[in-house]
């Protein structure tokens, strides 16, 4: 049963423990964070002293980055994009098929082909700034998934499309982080790509990891709530993390394909609980982008994922699944 309650806008924040004593009491745990994927990746392990297991963990975000980065002029993204080859390797065909089902699940709103906008855009910049309108209308009509042609472990599109993966690529790169340390024998770690956040079993003492949710635009430590979470992913995408205030209007890194501007609704975020992080990261911004009514009811037909839609007023609806307090 959906239930709400008036909170504050809330977003995705990691607490994995409920206070420093309890959480010295149980181990010692290994961590290590870096600077990769453009964002902070932290990847921290409770049941191994083996440093090394950080060390490869990390260095697959640098292998992941070199196939999927769309600016970085080595990667096989890039390479794809100016025409310089057309085959795909075994990585990047399967997250772009996973791209385009959740393109077609959402209706052609999540689209994998949204680089000629998102290139328009920059979110990091300085002094960011809002694009011409005329050339975000010139490149609306190379923004459309249903022109990608996968055969044979190459693709064809139209001249001028650019792939862009950022909104799920995350998610992939987790799920192979967390593969590669429960194959080392790892079984209770957190993996912390910017945001995305994936729990490999329990914690030490057998308890869940809390996964807390903060209030947007707030102190990181400042928490509203905070989820219970058993090998599980959690993934939230929200209108305050990139974006930028320009004239009085807030400008944030959610868009809209139909528009090329951000996405105009009613939500400030949603927060996504899934087996994978792959499913997590491309259903966030899938729902965001559909909306409350339409993003619940793709919620309410799957399986094994919750979801947690928080509105620009502060209203916090829950998808089937959860529990009443």
């Amino acid at each position: 049963m959906k239930r709400s309650t008036h909170l504050f806008f809330l977003t995705l924040f990691l607490l994995l423990c409920l206070s420093l004593g309890s959480c010295q009491k149980i181990t010692n745990p290994i961590t290590k964070t870096s600077f990769k994927l453009n964002t902070v990746v932290t990847v921290t392990i409770y049941d191994s002293s083996d440093e090394s297991l950080l060390e490869h963990a990390l260095k697959l975000c640098d292998y992941y980055e070199r196939l999927f980065s769309r600016t970085q002029r080595t990667s096989e993204i890039y390479r794809i994009n100016q025409g310089f080859t057309n085959e795909l390797s075994p990585e990047t065909e399967e997250l772009l098929n996973t791209a385009l089902s959740y393109s077609r699940l959402s209706e052609g709103l999540f689209d994998p082909t949204i680089g000629p906008l998102s290139s328009l855009w920059d979110f990091h910049a300085e002094q960011p700034q809002v694009p011409e309108d005329e050339k975000i209308q010139a490149a609306l009509p190379l923004v459309d998934a249903e022109k990608i042609s996968i055969s044979n472990h190459t693709i064809s599109m139209e001249e001028g499309m650019i792939l862009d993966l950022g909104a799920i690529s995350k998610g992939y790169i987790a799920d192979r982080i967390k593969e590669y340390l429960v194959d080392q024998g790892v079984k209770s770690a957190v993996i912390d790509l910017g945001g995305n956040v994936l729990c490999i079993g329990n914690r030490p003492d057998g308890k869940p990891f809390q996964i807390g949710i903060r209030q947007p635009f707030e102190d990181m430590t400042t928490a509203a709530t905070a989820l219970s979470v058993t090998d599980q992913s959690v993934v939230t995408s929200g209108i305050y993390e990139r974006c930028f205030t320009k004239d009085g209007i807030l400008y944030h890194h959610l868009l809209d394909p139909r528009t090329g501007y951000p996405c105009e609704n009613e939500l400030a975020s949603v927060t996504i609980l899934s087996d994978a992080s792959v499913d997590g990261d491309a259903l966030s911004t899938c729902c965001f982008l559909m909306g409350t009514q339409k993003g619940m009811e793709l919620i309410d037909t799957l399986p094994d994922v919750r979801a947690i839609f928080i509105t620009r007023e502060g209203e916090v609806l829950y998808s089937e699944g959860f529990e009443d307090d």
